[in-house]
């Protein structure tokens, strides 16, 4: 008889409570190692989780909805004698398979159940009675991710009511308390100002016929944080042009060997490793502020976010050491990535640690956007489609390819002279990639 296996959601990284959105297998099913078992959705991206082990599908212990953490489980699976893998997580062996475990009932399984948000925010809470001294519930019951969500956010998590088991406060939560802070603020207040006023409700029908579809997914759990990015850190964006003739050129000569190796050699990757030359010789902009305020972050390692477009919104994985890789080498990891992203088989670690981000519209066509800053890095950058256009050098007007920039940073880190810096340094890099050795 085959051993009974319990598989657990792997590491996904610093994600709590993530929601299921799919579950991709069925009890019966035969599974192989790296088969996905389940789609989970964070407010970043949605990526698949792969089984550990291979065999067959004997109960399936999550469904859709649910809000699991790593660790938690999510089948029994039965594997066949002889078949029986190694674990990927450390575990004691055992000289024997066990008896066959009966699954827990699903109401003692770790797993939060997601709760049932209004769609249109709920009106202004009742003031939350001052704890009394000695009472159980003077601490707030929240994890250490929702306390710092909270912290981001500038809510006072004494003051939010949990939904979750035991009143343990929620992400979802949290967002309530500041819809519903957002809703009192817009009432005016002493002189008659009016701070974010509500967007009015109309009824589009009355002028013309409408259809009205849902919001994906992605961009409904993004929105909160590009929302908070936008209002929270004060935007300043710098244009430029970057004459890439050359580096065009040298890109087109390296073709054949690119198409050797099996890869498609972007204007991209020579973008990196221009920007790694620039935030060497800038490091505020790889850098962080500290959680009080009062500190800088310097670092020392070059994760850059890069902008996917996808079917179900924009998601940005990060891609790591970009200054320890060659063209070839980051070619081939942009492809995975993008593949990845599209495919929803992103980890959560490969959403994390970001240092700079870049977002490319050149494929799409654009001169210029003000992208927003993915915090908490305090700089990105923008690409636009590059275009033919007469330069004046040397008396005579002659055609140059230029490559729109568009750098936007936070204003409380960067100064704008040190912005106009930058920018203009790394049009300079752009322009004649050797000084990226300098």
């Amino acid at each position: 008889m085959g051993l009974e296996r319990e598989i657990l959601v792997p590491d996904i990284g610093d994600f709590k409570s993530v929601e299921i959105i799919e579950v991709l297998v069925s009890p019966g099913d035969v599974i192989k190692p790296e088969d996905s078992l389940i789609t989970l959705e964070s407010d970043k991206a949605a990526m698949e989780v792969p089984s550990s082990h291979g065999g067959v599908v004997k109960t399936v212990l999550v469904k859709v909805g649910d809000r699991i953490n790593s660790g938690a489980p999510i089948l029994i699976l039965t594997e066949s004698d002889g078949a029986v893998a190694t674990e990927l997580a450390p575990a004691p062996a055992e000289p024997e398979p066990p008896a066959p475990v009966a699954p827990a009932p699903a109401t003692n399984l770790p797993v939060t159940p997601a709760t049932n948000l209004p769609v249109t925010p709920p009106p202004a809470p009742k003031p939350e009675p001052e704890p009394e001294p000695g009472t159980e519930h003077r601490v707030p019951h929240a994890s250490p991710s929702v306390r710092r969500f909270a912290r981001e956010l500038g809510a006072d998590i004494g003051k939010i009511q949990g939904s979750g088991p035991k009143a343990r406060i929620l992400k979802e939560d949290v967002q309530q308390f500041i819809k519903a802070a957002l809703q009192r603020a817009a009432q005016p207040v002493s002189g008659g100002f009016a701070t974010l006023p509500p967007a009015a409700a109309i009824d589009f029908s009355r002028f013309g016929p409408i259809e009205a579809r849902p919001l994906a997914r992605i961009k409904k759990l993004s929105g909160a944080n590009l929302h908070r990015n936008w209002v929270s850190i004060p935007h300043v964006t710098q244009f430029d042009q970057a004459d890439i003739t050359d580096l065009e050129a040298f890109r087109l000569s390296l073709k054949a060997e690119a198409d050797q190796r099996g890869v498609k050699l972007t204007p991209l990757p020579f973008v990196i490793k221009a920007v790694v030359a620039a935030l060497k010789a800038y490091p505020h902009f790889n850098a962080s502020l500290g959680a009080n305020g009062d500190e800088l972050i310097l670092k020392q390692y070059y994760h850059f976010g890069i902008a996917v477009d996808t079917v179900d919104g924009l998601v940005v994985p990060v891609l790591r050491d970009v200054d320890q890789k060659g063209l070839f080498d980051l070619a081939a990891e942009l492809a995975e990535l993008g593949n990845k992203a599209r495919g929803k088989k992103l980890r959560g670690s490969d959403l994390e640690g970001g240092t700079f981000t870049l977002s490319s519209l050149g494929g799409i066509g654009g001169t210029a956007f003000t992208p927003i800053i993915n915090s908490p890095e305090v700089a990105i950058l923008g690409l636009s489609k590059s275009q033919t256009q007469p330069v004046y050098r040397e008396g005579q007007f002659v055609p140059r390819l230029l490559l729109p920039l568009s750098l936007s940073y936070d204003h409380r880190v960067i100064d704008g002279a040190e912005g106009a810096r930058f920018i203009t340094h790394l049009s300079s890099l752009l322009a004649d990639l050797r000084r990226a050795l300098l």
